[in-house]
């Protein structure tokens, strides 16, 4: 029996902090930046998805929360 060839492991991402201006969290969640700045309007325009935190993550969930029950009641 021959030993199975070497795997290489996948590259380490480095893991971008939170999308808010001076919060350096380790995010949880990526939205679209769209989605992401109906609840945090201050976020930079930087790139397409906005990763961010847990703390930031349920901000947004607090301000988004009755636009998201009414897009689910409509459909």
């Amino acid at each position: 029996m021959s030993t199975p060839p070497s795997r290489r492991s996948a590259p380490v991402a480095v893991a971008e902090p939170c999308a808010v201006t001076g919060c350096a969290g380790t995010p949880v969640r990526h939205l679209s930046l769209a989605e992401a700045r109906r609840g945090l309007p201050d976020l930079p325009e930087k790139g397409r998805r906005a990763p961010l935190c847990r703390d930031h993550y349920k901000q947004w969930k607090k301000a988004t929360r009755d636009a998201r029950r009414l897009d689910r009641l409509g459909q």
